[in-house]
């Protein structure tokens, strides 16, 4: 990789210092006050880009996304703005007075809706009233159920359902006829959505697609993947391959030899499913709900999870245990603790504040989305009353020392750094006061969160992982001092954080100087 020299730079949160960042071999090779001579050889003489006092930061991660799925969703008719099964239904309408349904018999697919609180069911019956024959398959903002029409029932494989809203273990057998497509084309909008990602700034993520993702990393960078970095998840159907192949996590999955662009990533298991769909495995029961499900559902048993974390571990490998409902996060660190394994607990998203300090003995990362709090803080107020101060507990984690990493979930939430980190710090959108604001973090913090544990004044060493931004998100009113500055200005503010280029290895990725 050619030099770079990045000149008249500046640092977050020091804006007084101007810099020159000198990229070489994939590395950042230098860090300099503007105009001094690089202290180290260059292997050619390197390209000279003035950045003009942009602030440089290292690059960003979404330590949490379904990638295909992301970019698949890209493409789809988006219901999340929906307040009713009948709203729903009038955005479907919408779409097919607009445009010539799909053809070959596939569906019209839908995603992002909440129903947990809708004041109308989500019936196959009321999709048939606007789209008759047409298959119509609508994925929850969860994607932990689905929604379809008759026909789209018949598509999916299913000839009679009580409602058309699949829950769970319903779903997820007849998910493939909807959430794969063929490699060509899954490549190709992959591609597409790397690159809207490094328009934001982001260099990497945690790949956790429900697939065979060894299979399909291999595949992408034999055909040349050259987008962001990538840790890809392994899921237990999976494991024995990898574990086969000899992989331990941060080790290159594919050719030639030496690329590290696509690592291998963590063992990933679901342990409960979701607050909308009132799967979360709780202590308490969900308001308003009884039976036997009325705590939620736990997917795997402690007695299972453990030996299956343990393999892992002793393989090498890190492990990221998806868990919401508070009792699923207990449940969880019990895990943790018995098996020894290293990792993250995925989402986090009620906590007991016995189970704080345990992520914090215990080293575990609690890896976050804020932005879901912006979605869910409503029907958390709902099914979970009276419970809410202990959702999304960011500054309690922070302030217990737990190691934080920041993702979106993508599809549930947009991949865009910036919304994550806006959330976290002001735990607002829209417009609306801030829920909870006790739980917010500051810029710093939820920077330091997002860039993958390197350093915000760049260290010489490190990957020429880069992001150039046209402000300082440390230098916004409210950054440091959330009490005494509007939350809602803020949020907006770091939502619309503009992005001037990016660089994964020392090479643009995104170029807009």
């Amino acid at each position: 990789m050619p030099a770079l020299l990045l000149t008249n730079a500046r640092l977050a949160d020091r804006p007084d210092r101007p810099v020159d960042v000198l990229l070489d071999g994939g590395r950042i090779a230098a860090v300099t006050p503007a105009g001094a001579p690089a202290p180290v050889p260059v292997s050619a003489v390197p390209e000279r880009v003035d950045v003009d006092g942009r602030t440089v930061v290292p690059g960003l991660w979404d330590a949490h996304t379904h990638l295909t799925q992301w970019a698949m969703v890209r493409q789809r008719l988006d219901v999340s703005a929906a307040t009713s099964a009948a709203h729903a239904a009038a955005l479907v309408r919408d779409r097919l007075d607009r445009a010539a349904p799909p053809t070959d018999g596939t569906p019209l697919v839908g995603y992002g809706f909440r129903w947990a609180t809708w004041p109308d069911d989500p019936t196959a019956a009321v999709l048939d009233a606007v789209a008759g024959d047409v298959p119509v398959v609508l994925l929850s903002g969860d994607l932990h159920s689905a929604w379809a029409s008759t026909a789209g029932l018949r598509f999916l494989g299913i000839a009679e359902h009580p409602t058309g809203l699949l829950r769970e273990e319903e779903w997820m057998p007849a998910s493939p006829r909807i959430v794969t497509v063929d490699d060509a084309v899954a490549d190709a909008l992959v591609v597409d959505a790397a690159r809207a990602a490094a328009a934001r700034g982001v260099v990497g993520v945690v790949d956790f697609e429900v697939a065979d993702n060894l299979t399909a990393w291999r595949r992408r960078v034999a055909g040349g993947w050259d987008g962001l970095r990538v840790r890809a998840g392994v899921w237990e159907q999976h494991l024995d391959a990898v574990l086969g192949a000899g992989l331990r996590h941060g080790d290159p999955l594919g050719e030639p030899a030496g690329s590290d662009l696509v690592t291998q990533g963590p063992l990933k298991v679901i342990s409960d499913g979701s607050l909308n769909t009132l799967t979360a495995f709780c202590f308490e029961e969900y308001a308003g709900v009884a039976g036997p499900d009325a705590h939620g559902i736990l997917n795997i048993a402690t007695d299972q999870l453990a030996p299956l974390m343990a393999r892992a571990h002793a393989a090498g490998l890190r492990c990221a245990i998806h868990a919401i409902g508070d009792r699923a996060n207990s449940l969880a660190l019990d895990a943790f603790e018995a098996s020894g394994a290293r990792g993250s607990v995925e989402h986090a998203q009620l906590l007991r504040p016995d189970d704080v300090a345990r992520f914090a003995a215990l080293g575990v990362t609690a890896s976050v989305q804020p932005e879901h709090a912006m979605d869910d803080r409503d029907v958390a107020e709902e099914l979970w009353p009276g419970r809410t101060a202990r959702a999304f507990p960011l500054a309690e984690l922070r302030a217990a020392g737990v190691p934080l990493t920041l993702g979106s979930d993508a599809p549930v939430a947009p991949l865009d750094p910036w919304v994550a980190i806006a959330s976290a710090v002001t735990r607002s959108r829209d417009g609306r006061a801030p829920w909870h604001p006790e739980q917010r973090i500051d810029v710093r913090a939820a920077l330091e969160a997002s860039v993958d544990g390197r350093p915000l004044d760049l260290a010489v060493g490190g990957p020429a992982d880069l992001a150039v931004l046209d402000g300082d998100p440390l230098a916004l009113p409210a950054s440091h001092d959330l009490a005494s500055h509007d939350p809602v200005a803020l949020a907006d503010a770091l939502r619309a954080t503009s992005v001037a280029g990016t660089l994964v290895a020392g090479r643009w990725t995104h170029h807009a100087l």
